[in-house]
């Protein structure tokens, strides 16, 4: 029986590395994103490498599109074994009285209350099936910007978001039937990186549940 693999992320190179990795391993994966633009949404199947990319419609900010989501997933591949979820904060410099109401809000759904709702549904179906492997990706930012730039004060919350949601999931995982990962990079290598997070995930066993796993340049030689 094939792996059921879903990734979900905001569109970016490191979510296009996780999928190509996914492409080397099954026929078939299915992939949710936040488009950068709405017009950029995408639907249906397309080739990626020889791999079949399931691309499915996905609005962060509802719970119900969440509930959605996980459901048309394990339709299309029969069921849901490993669940990657890529947290790539969005850069968007400004000082805090320049900041633009609407990008916000948009930011708060996107890249918040969407890993919320998300972790809700995939918990809840891998409690029920007894199994599986939920993969929580952050792309973190290097060393700070020049001093002249302003701050990237939404991408900075927003990280933190994900990484205390991501760290909570991990500190609850030992007692339950499914394995949770964490994964996270400075190093800006987002195809060695998208390897080493498949890499653990194969690895097997729950020696590995519950625990960053930080992606560096030492990681390149294991």
């Amino acid at each position: 029986m094939t792996r059921g693999i879903l990734i979900i992320g905001a569109e970016s190179s490191l979510l296009t590395a996780v999928a190509a990795e996914a492409g080397k391993r099954v026929e078939r994966f299915a992939m949710a994103a936040i488009p950068s633009h709405p017009a950029d949404a995408e639907r249906g199947e397309a080739r990626t490498g020889g791999a079949s990319r399931i691309a499915l419609n996905w609005n962060p900010g509802s719970p119900i599109s969440a509930r959605a989501v996980v459901a048309a997933a394990r339709n299309r591949l029969g069921h849901i074994d490993e669940a990657v979820l890529v947290c790539v904060p969005p850069l968007i410099r400004g000082e805090a009285e320049e900041l633009p109401p609407v990008l916000v809000e948009k930011a708060v759904n996107d890249h918040i209350k969407g890993w919320f709702f998300l972790a809700k549904e995939l918990c809840a179906a891998f409690n029920a099936r007894g199994s599986g492997i939920l993969a929580l990706v952050l792309s973190e930012p290097g060393p700070g910007s020049a001093r002249d730039e302003p701050p990237n004060l939404i991408g900075a919350a927003t990280g933190a978001s994900f990484r205390a949601l991501s760290q909570a999931l991990l500190g609850t995982s030992a007692h339950k039937p499914y394995q949770a990962l964490g994964f996270s990079s400075e190093s800006g290598e987002d195809a060695p990186f998208a390897a080493h997070i498949f890499k653990i995930m194969e690895e097997g066993g729950r020696r590995n549940t519950g625990k960053w796993h930080k992606f560096g340049r030492h990681s390149l030689f294991h």
